[in-house]
């Protein structure tokens, strides 16, 4: 018995690594502006120009949709009606460099909370299908934090759909911070 366990073994493994082929590359940052304890409302950029024929059209519901949901996960309340946040989301076609910052996790820099902090820039290279989500504060006009995946959609458009939802839920691994006032037993009370 234990020599045919041993024997299906690294077939298992070899399945199971194949399958994680799609794996990619996944950043995060912030602005040191950003009032993040203070943000409890969202709602999306619907104004952006898009291709009829772009990605973005064919995935828009599905990319809203999972945004949302991971977004009242942690608290936030969809609004039309003066949302602290503003949410943005692109998916770029081509390989591009991007301009990051290396930078602490965003929770121990809430915890010693340093305005005055220095960026240091980290340079990027993106490969095709790279999915950008960013929060914007919609009081002050300004990007305060993005995440970004890379290489998310699959070959020959293979499992874009769950791969997609895969990479929101992803990206928001970088960003655990709960809305203002949330208190986690009031999740599933409405």
């Amino acid at each position: 018995m234990k020599k045919s366990l041993l024997f299906f073994l690294p077939i298992v493994v070899l399945t199971y690594s194949g399958c994680m082929k799609n794996e990619y590359i996944l950043e995060s940052d912030y602005s040191y502006l950003g009032d993040f304890k203070r943000y409890n409302s969202f709602s999306f950029i619907n104004d952006v120009a898009v291709n009829k024929d772009s990605l973005l059209t064919t995935f828009r519901p599905l990319l809203e949709k999972t945004i949302q949901n991971r977004m009242e996960v942690l608290g936030y309340r969809y609004t039309d009606k003066k949302p602290r946040l503003l949410v943005a989301y692109s998916i770029f076609n081509d390989d591009l460099k991007f301009q990051g910052y290396e930078q602490p996790l965003l929770e121990d820099w809430l915890d010693k909370y340093e305005k005055d902090e220095d960026y240091s820039p980290l340079k990027l290279n993106m490969r095709e299908g790279t999915l950008l989500i960013q929060f914007i504060d919609s009081k002050k006009n300004h990007t305060v934090w993005q995440g970004y995946a890379s290489g998310v959609l699959g070959y020959n458009g293979q499992n874009n759909e769950r791969n997609l939802r895969r990479a929101v839920w992803s990206i928001f691994e970088q960003y655990r911070i709960m809305a203002e006032g949330f208190d986690i037993g009031q999740r599933g009370t409405n």
